[in-house]
C-alpha cells in the first residue's frame, strides 16, 4: 500500500472516530444554552422571585438543568475519552509485545542489549505525540459539535422577504389600509380575521379592546414583523411587500410599554449607535419630553452609561427616553402601544404638548386600553376577538348614542378594556 493510501485510510479511521461522540457533545452544549438561558431569564426576576414566594420552586430548577448539563457532559466526557483511550490501549499492548520480542532477541543473541534499550525506546517516544492526538481529537469532537449549532442557526431563514420595486416619497403623511387581512401566530388560533379598515393621511386612530383582541398584532404587520397569512397591508397605496424593510423601518416610529434600554452611553441608546446626530438635536429632544432636569443632573452629559438593562432608571423615565428616540427619528407615521401606560398623571400631562408637536403632519395609530388615552383621535377603531366591532370618525360615534363608543363614554368605564 503506498503512503498516500496509508495516509487516506489513517484519514478515514480519524473522522469515524471523531464522529462517534459528536451527537454528544451537541446535546451537552444543547443541555448548557438551556441552563444559561434559565439563568438570564430568573436573574432578570430575582425581586419577584423573592416577593412571592418562588425560590424553592427556582432552585429546583436550577438542580434539574445543572444535573441534566452534568448528566449530558459526563456521557459525552466518557465516549470521547474512550476513543482515545483505545489508541492507548493499542500502544500498551504494543509496548508489552516489544519487551517480549526484545526478551526473546537478546537471549537468543540476536541483538545487544543497546538495540534493545534503542527498541524500548523509540517505542517509548510514540507515546507524546499519541497523547497529544488524543487531546487535539477531544477539541475536534468539540469543535465539530459547535459548529453544527452554529451551522443549523445560519441555516435559519427569515420568511419575511426584502421588497424591491415599491417606493414611498421622501415624508408623508402616509395613508394606511388593511385590506381583508387575516393572520395568526399559530394556525388553529387566528387573531385577525377578515380585517379590513382605511387611514387618511395626517388621520389619529385610536384602536381599543380587550387583551388579546389583535391590537398590538396590527402594529406588527404594520412594521412587517409579520406577513398576513391573507390580504394586502398598503402604506401611501404601495403593497407592503414591495417596500425595501429598511425604508419602511425608516418611516415607521414605535413606542411600547416595553423600552429596551443598552448598556451603553445615553447618546447610543437615542441614536441606535448613531454618531451623525448633532448633540444639540438630542438635547432639544430631551428638553421637549421633559427631561431636562433629568439630563442636567447626569454626571458626563450624553456619554453617561447606562446600567445593563437601564437599571437606576425609573419606568417613566425610560418611557420618556422611548418618545425622545422617536423625536430625533422624524418617521412620517407614529404608533404608540400603550406608551403613556408607565408615566404618572403629571408627566403624562408634561409631554401632551410635545406629543402633540409630533403628531402634526403625520399618520397615528393609538392603542390603548381606556378611553382617555385616545382623546386626541380623529377616528375609532373597536377590535373584538379579531374582528371590526365598530369603526368610524371619533365625532360620529361620540354623536350616535347607539353607537358602542358613546355608551362607554356615558357609562364611564375607563378600564373596560383591561
Amino acid at each position: 500500500m503506498t503512503r498516500l493510501g496509508r495516509s487516506h485510510w489513517g484519514l478515514v479511521l480519524v473522522m469515524s472516530v471523531r464522529n462517534v461522540s459528536v451527537p454528544y457533545w451537541t446535546a451537552s452544549q444543547q443541555a448548557r444554552a438551556e441552563l444559561f438561558g434559565f439563568l438570564e431569564e430568573h436573574l432578570s426576576g430575582t425581586e419577584d422571585l423573592r416577593a412571592n414566594g418562588a425560590v424553592p420552586y427556582t432552585m429546583r430548577k436550577l438542580y434539574i438543568y445543572s444535573r441534566n448539563v452534568l448528566l449530558r457532559e459526563r456521557k459525552a466526557g466518557v465516549l470521547g475519552t474512550a476513543t482515545a483511550n483505545t489508541s492507548r490501549l493499542f500502544f500498551t499492548v504494543g509496548t508489552a509485545l516489544a519487551f517480549i520480542l526484545i526478551v526473546f532477541l537478546f537471549n537468543g543473541g540476536t541483538i545487544t542489549l543497546g538495540t534493545a534499550y534503542l527498541i524500548y525506546r523509540y517505542a517509548e517516544m510514540l507515546v507524546r505525540p499519541i497523547e497529544e492526538v488524543n487531546r487535539q481529537m477531544q477539541d475536534f469532537q468539540q469543535a465539530t459539535a459547535s459548529i453544527g449549532r452554529i451551522q443549523n442557526l445560519l441555516d435559519l431563514h427569515s420568511n419575511i422577504q426584502d421588497g424591491k420595486d415599491g417606493t414611498l416619497p421622501t415624508f408623508g403623511p402616509f395613508s394606511i389600509e388593511f385590506d381583508h387581512v387575516s393572520f395568526a401566530y399559530k394556525p388553529e388560533e387566528p387573531v385577525l380575521q377578515d380585517l379590513s379598515f382605511f387611514v387618511q393621511p395626517g388621520t389619529i386612530l385610536g384602536i381599543l379592546g380587550r387583551t388579546g383582541s389583535g391590537k398590538t398584532t396590527i402594529t406588527r404587520l404594520l412594521f412587517r414583523l409579520y406577513d398576513p397569512a391573507a390580504g394586502v397591508i398598503r402604506l401611501g397605496g404601495v403593497d407592503l411587500r414591495q417596500l425595501p424593510l429598511a425604508e419602511l423601518h425608516r418611516h415607521i416610529g414605535i413606542v411600547t410599554q416595553d423600552v429596551q434600554l443598552f448598556h451603553a452611553t445615553i447618546r447610543d441608546n437615542l441614536t441606535f449607535f448613531d454618531p451623525t446626530v448633532p448633540d444639540g438635536q438630542i438635547i432639544q429632544a430631551l428638553h421637549d419630553v421633559g427631561l431636562g432636569d433629568w439630563y442636567a443632573a447626569l454626571p458626563d452629559g450624553l456619554e453617561t452609561r447606562l446600567a445593563p438593562g437601564g437599571g437606576g432608571l425609573s419606568a417613566g423615565e425610560a418611557q420618556l427616553l422611548a418618545f425622545t428616540r422617536i423625536f430625533l427619528k422624524n418617521p412620517a407615521i407614529i404608533i404608540l402601544d400603550e406608551a403613556s401606560s408607565r408615566l404618572d398623571p403629571i408627566t403624562e400631562q408634561y409631554i401632551e404638548n410635545a406629543i402633540s408637536r409630533l403628531f402634526e403632519q403625520r399618520t397615528a395609530l393609538i392603542i390603548a386600553h381606556r378611553l382617555t388615552t385616545v382623546q386626541r383621535a380623529d377616528a375609532i377603531l373597536i377590535l373584538e376577538n379579531g374582528h371590526i366591532q365598530e369603526y368610524g370618525s371619533r365625532e360620529e360615534l361620540v354623536s350616535t348614542p347607539s353607537s358602542h363608543f358613546a355608551q362607554l363614554l356615558r357609562t364611564g368605564l375607563e378600564d373596560t378594556f383591561v
